[in-house]
């Protein structure tokens, strides 16, 4: 299988170039001082549709279009951040978007997809539901994670990361399926090849984890039973594994209350309303699974900032 490439990564970036936000990298001092690196935030909440998710759906749709291959619409599966960035996309391009999403979803993520025109089939089996809708309205899959269009679009944000900050030594990444990190990877690693890139998913939402132990895609029976709803992937994907493979350091697991914790901190500190899987991150360095190069340079992707306001009154 081939991998990503930079020039991939590179002719995404001129693609989606003018549709989406060349986000922030935020010094942050209060999570500097504390752990004696420089810690960086790149800042994904900020992206239109709120994660970095409208990366990798404007790139899988621009390149079809260019292939004379752009579809009537779409079909996909989403917890909610890539349902709102398809439909974004879908929306600028004038692609009809069908979603699955969960039966319980997220009420903000809901409104998000709804807002840009993307509708919603509930399901408890994504994959069922999936290939009904397929063949029921004969449209493609747009992948959420496991495509080489949508890897190399969200490799974008590990481009950006690279030129507009002093070289990483460590970058941080939430992982779900895999597409943002093996994206952010790919880039890194050309870029900043002595950087340390590790990926960091929920105890008990850990499909890539999993698979990479196995050596082989894993599927996982109950990805919902985290705070960090963005991330509950239920396998890793035949393309995200092998990047994983080849350009990740490591892929560590934080607990629940690890996350908890660290969602209300990384507000506290950066001032940004972020959603739980943004914080697994900072999870990962308070808990003590990563430790951050002192004197160097740390870059924690802050992936989306779709939360769910009414869970904010019990972070207090």
């Amino acid at each position: 299988m081939d991998l990503v490439t930079i020039n991939d990564i590179s002719d995404a970036a001129a693609r989606i170039d003018g549709l989406v936000l060349r986000t922030p990298l935020i010094d942050n001092q209060r999570l500097s001082g504390e752990f004696g690196t420089r810690v960086l935030l790149k800042a994904e909440n900020l992206q239109h549709s709120g994660s970095f998710k409208v990366r990798g759906a404007l790139n899988a749709l621009l390149s079809w279009q260019e292939r004379g291959e752009l579809p009537e619409g779409v079909v996909s599966f989403s917890a909610g951040n890539h349902a709102a960035a398809i439909a974004y996309a879908g929306k600028r391009l004038g692609v009809r978007v069908i979603v699955a999403m969960p039966s319980k979803p997220v009420p903000s993520k809901v409104a998000n997809v709804e807002r840009f025109g993307g509708e919603i089939v509930p399901t408890d089996d994504f994959a069922a539901t999936l290939a009904e809708l397929a063949e029921e309205h004969g449209y493609p899959v747009l992948h959420p994670f496991d495509l080489p269009e949508v890897i190399a679009g969200q490799g974008t944000a590990g481009l950006e990361l690279c030129a507009d900050g002093p070289s990483p030594d460590l970058v941080l990444v939430p992982v779900g399926g895999g597409g943002l990190l093996s994206g952010v990877a790919a880039a890194v690693r050309k870029l900043a090849p002595a950087a340390r890139v590790i990926g960091v998913e929920p105890a008990t939402s850990n499909a890539m984890g999993q698979s990479l132990a196995a050596g082989e895609v894993v599927r996982i029976a109950n990805p919902s039973a985290t705070v960090a709803d963005g991330l509950t992937a239920p396998f890793a994907g035949q393309h995200t594994l092998p990047h994983v493979q080849a350009y990740v350091d490591e892929v560590v697991e934080v607990d629940e209350d690890a996350i908890h914790s660290a969602w209300r901190e990384l507000i506290e500190a950066s001032k940004l309303l972020v959603e739980p899987a943004s914080a697994v991150c900072l999870a990962a360095l308070r808990s003590g699974v990563v430790r951050a190069p002192e004197g160097g340079v740390t870059v924690l992707v802050v992936s989306g900032g779709n939360a769910d306001l009414s869970r904010l009154a019990g972070l207090g």
